[in-house]
């Protein structure tokens, strides 16, 4: 379920200003995205996974307050981070 170092490293290049990026409120979200898409197709599965839920949507309420964020300080980059990962307002 945790991403690997491949899958980090390439979110990392796309939404980063550079390689060692990985602070940026994009990279965070982008990182968080591939989590919460990740755990959604495993619940998919197991049906029951309380925990995994619930870790869901923690992780889900972190990208939130995230984009929030983002969304205060800088509309345009807010727009096009949603747009680029799939995600409704």
């Amino acid at each position: 379920m945790a991403l690997t170092k491949e899958q980090t490293s390439a979110i990392i290049k796309k939404f980063g200003k550079n390689e060692n990026d990985s602070g940026s409120v994009e990279v965070q979200v982008a990182l968080l995205t591939q989590q919460i898409n990740e755990l959604t197709e495993h619940l998919k599965v197991h049906k029951h996974d309380a925990s995994s839920r619930r870790g869901l949507l923690i992780l889900v309420g972190k990208r939130r307050g995230l984009l929030d964020y983002l969304k205060s300080e800088n509309e345009e980059k807010y727009v096009k981070l949603i747009n680029d990962l799939g995600i409704r307002k």
